[in-house]
């Protein structure tokens, strides 16, 4: 697991590579990948944005931009907390992500927070040291 805190907002991320829906023949590889967001402040945040950047293990990248999360723009009051899973595709059998969300305070105060990076393996890559 992989775990970042911003401003009292704890971020943990746990990558699940999907064998089922990948193909070495086609060099499709896919992951989800589980976010829990915890509110450990004492003030009541919104989750508005996404920014993702994604590495592939050719030092591709591609980066990603939107509204809220699968959908939902998330209200974490004190203590409360809020998960999904989502997914990615690569075209080689290894990368990682890192990424933020831009939350904003119920006075209005906007904000960022931390995803931690987080390694995408498969099972089959292979890691070699430089």
């Amino acid at each position: 697991m992989y775990r970042a805190v911003t401003r009292q907002i704890e971020v943990t991320v746990e990558p699940n590579f999907l064998p089922e829906r990948s193909s070495d023949e086609n060099c499709q590889y896919f992951w989800s990948y589980t976010i829990v967001i915890t509110n450990a402040g004492d003030e009541t945040v919104q989750l508005c944005t996404r920014h993702w950047i994604i590495t592939d293990a050719i030092g591709r990248t591609q980066e990603v931009r939107g509204e809220g999360v699968v959908g939902e723009q998330p209200v974490l009051e004190p203590g409360e907390r809020f998960e999904y899973t989502s997914g990615v595709p690569l075209a080689t059998s290894s990368g990682f992500m890192a990424g933020s969300y831009q939350m904003v305070t119920a006075d209005g105060e906007p904000f960022e927070i931390n995803v931690p990076a987080f390694s995408l393996d498969s099972p089959d890559a292979r890691r070699t040291l430089n």
